[in-house]
């Protein structure tokens, strides 16, 4: 069942001129989690605004829980939850007063919204700064107490813009905990970001768009695949390259590529930890020792180079 779907959406801006969105389609399984994955432009956070019913796209279709964006946009907002890019908190007020008034917000009632922005706290591990105002929290607390309070209403499908955007790596790695966690607990997440291991670690599955319109798709493996299988990377000194290169192309049957700046030498192999051991072997009779070797898989970064041309954080055209 798909709990989210997108079917050719546009949206321009400037009389037609900026097309955020070129006829985008995706959709999300129940239970599951999607990474749209893009650069900065790409059409992420529009695509987001138009399913979570903050703007209307010029054409196309949406659905969320089987609602229709466009004309029962209160149904939906009754079913999602939704945290963007950068926390929409009152820094004024302290992160237990925030949660107590979206819950009023969300016409839970005082006693249930108190009960709830406690429940919130504890699980978020916030419990112990509840009563401090948000303008003492650091970057990673305030993202964590946004969270929370787009699962005020306990939702049905939670939408996350680039939820890690301006964390240090311990407050992403913490964030990423509480995301599994939610996952676990029956969300259907739609994720959008421009840190590819962060899709690699919390997606099912991976869309890749760029410009406006969804390039590539699969799981994380099945992506890595279309750039290619394993290489072989050996590093030596300088006087070893030539005759490292020609014992590598041996054995990969593949010609290879000689980095001679950084004296590496790499190739195809479809053998892998075979191949490895037959390299190493001749490495060894020729009295050659390598200073590094090993066996690299294509990374997300190799695959969005290879889909668009450009890295994932490049700023692209809004």
């Amino acid at each position: 069942m798909k709990t989210v779907s997108a079917e050719d959406l546009v949206k321009t801006y400037d009389k037609g001129a900026v097309r955020a969105l070129d006829g985008l389609s995706l959709d999300v399984a129940e239970g599951t989690v999607l990474s749209v994955l893009g650069p900065n432009g790409a059409g992420k956070t529009t695509v987001v605004r138009i399913l979570a019913t903050l703007l209307k796209p010029d054409s196309g279709n949406a659905h969320v829980a089987g609602i229709d964006v466009i004309k029962h946009p209160d149904k939906v907002r009754e079913v999602i939850g939704l945290s963007g890019q950068y926390a929409a908190v009152d820094e004024t007020l302290t992160g237990w007063d925030n949660l107590v008034m979206f819950g009023r917000l969300y016409h839970l009632g005082k006693q249930e919204s108190i009960n709830r922005a406690n429940e919130l706290l504890e699980r978020f591990s916030l419990t112990e700064s509840a009563r401090r105002p948000i303008k003492t929290y650091s970057g990673g607390m305030r993202r964590r107490l946004d969270l929370a309070a787009s699962l005020i209403v306990q939702p049905k499908v939670l939408f996350l813009d680039e939820p890690t955007t301006g964390l240090d790596p311990r407050g992403r790695m913490e964030m990423w905990g509480v995301i599994e966690e939610l996952v676990k607990g029956g969300v259907t997440l739609l994720l959008t970001t421009q840190y590819l291991e962060e899709a690699d670690q919390l997606a099912d599955e991976i869309a890749v768009i760029d410009h406006g319109k969804v390039i590539a798709r699969g799981t994380s493996d099945a992506l890595k695949n279309q750039v290619g299988g394993e290489r072989l990377e050996v590093t030596v000194e300088a006087h070893h390259i030539a005759q490292t290169t020609a014992i590598i192309e041996k054995v990969s049957g593949q010609l290879a590529l000689v980095d001679s700046g950084l004296r590496k030498i790499s190739a195809p192999v479809s053998t892998g930890a075979m191949a490895l051991m037959d390299v190493l072997r001749a490495l060894d009779a020729a009295a050659i020792h390598p200073l590094d070797v090993g066996i690299k898989r294509p990374s997300l970064d190799d695959v969005f180079m290879a889909l668009t041309g450009h890295i994932a954080e490049e700023v692209v055209s809004p």
